[in-house]
């Protein structure tokens, strides 16, 4: 999962992004309103961490244009602000979820797994693709009932996919849920990625769409 996180105090912004990495999320920061409008519209993102007291722009003001403009992606209000009538304001300016602070930092990144969850459509977080299982939370991997270990972005790639339910991801979008913004990415490393998965778990798992990108495949391993 890709995350943005929109904070301006430095300290916190660091904090988060080093509890997302180790759970296994690309997550990249930014400090400005302006510059989590640039990076909406040139990335694709999973989700958005949002705090309102931003320099340039209070985030509800930002909250409530993005959604004007159809942005569904997920956003998680993180702030200072805990009084009720400024979570149901967060709430009914668009945001997805609002988690005052001072927070826990295992509780963030379930909150964020359960945006993540429902933006895929499910309820519960083991996803199941035939004989293969997958929890996103645990990064537990089953086929056939037999543990499977995979790399951290093996797990992220398979993932991206099989939340895609069918839909093809470009080349780009799954480098988005990779990778950071200043990760330097080498030309194959998207392609062996996919070939580590289709060798561990099935030649069949992922299907190449020439000209488009790849999708999970119709035919479970």
């Amino acid at each position: 999962m890709r995350v943005l996180v929109v904070e301006d105090d430095e300290l916190i912004a660091r904090g988060v992004l080093a509890g997302l990495r180790a759970h296994g999320h690309a997550a990249d920061h930014v400090a400005s309103a302006r510059a989590a409008e640039a990076a909406l519209a040139s990335s694709h993102l999973d989700a958005v961490v949002l705090d309102l007291g931003l320099p340039d722009e209070d985030g509800l003001a930002l909250l409530r244009r993005l959604r004007a403009r159809d942005c569904a992606v997920p956003m998680l209000v993180l702030t200072a602000r805990d009084a009720v009538p400024d979570r149901v304001a967060g709430l009914r300016s668009g945001a997805d979820d609002y988690l005052p602070k001072p927070f826990d930092l295992a509780e963030l990144v379930a909150r964020l797994d359960a945006l993540a969850r429902r933006a895929a459509g499910r309820s519960v977080d083991l996803i199941t693709h035939g004989a293969l299982q997958v929890n996103p939370a645990s990064g537990e991997v089953l086929l056939h009932g037999q543990p499977v270990a995979l790399a951290r972005r093996e797990l992220a790639l398979l993932v991206a996919l099989l939340n895609a339910r069918g839909r093809i991801l470009s080349v780009d979008q799954l480098k988005d849920s990779l990778y950071d913004f200043n990760e330097d990415i080498e030309s194959n490393a998207l392609n062996v990625h996919i070939h580590h998965l289709r060798r561990k778990l099935d030649p069949r798992l992922i299907e190449t769409v020439r000209g488009l990108g790849y999708r999970i495949g119709t035919e479970a391993p």
